[in-house]
């Protein structure tokens, strides 16, 4: 948890949720900052190249990927300049139980 201007946030470590190993946390690390469910959290990420606003018309359905791939947390695929961008639903990613973890934390 951080204190946020006063405000006490818990943060998320998704390489956790996923096993996708642990990094070392050092003051460089990447945080970035959501409002989910009427609740502030963070989450750590490896890093953040860009901060765009998306249309809705911007945002194509994802593909089939004929269970190769879990489009679960996959809200679609936009393209922005000459880039592929895969758009993460966070909403369904940070789903009620982790959440009620998350309150729980707090308490």
């Amino acid at each position: 948890m951080v204190n946020l201007r006063g405000t006490i946030v818990p943060i998320v470590d998704l390489r956790i949720k996923f096993n996708l190993g642990k990094i070392e946390y050092t003051p460089f690390t990447v945080v970035v900052i959501l409002n989910i469910a009427r609740r502030v959290i963070g989450v750590v990420v490896d890093s953040v190249s860009d901060v765009l606003s998306l249309t809705s018309s911007q945002i194509r359905p994802a593909p089939d990927f004929s269970g190769s791939f879990d489009t679960r947390y996959i809200l679609g695929l936009a393209s922005v300049e000459q880039r592929m961008l895969i758009v993460t639903d966070i909403e369904r990613l940070m789903s009620s139980a982790d959440m009620e973890l998350v309150e729980a934390a707090v308490e």
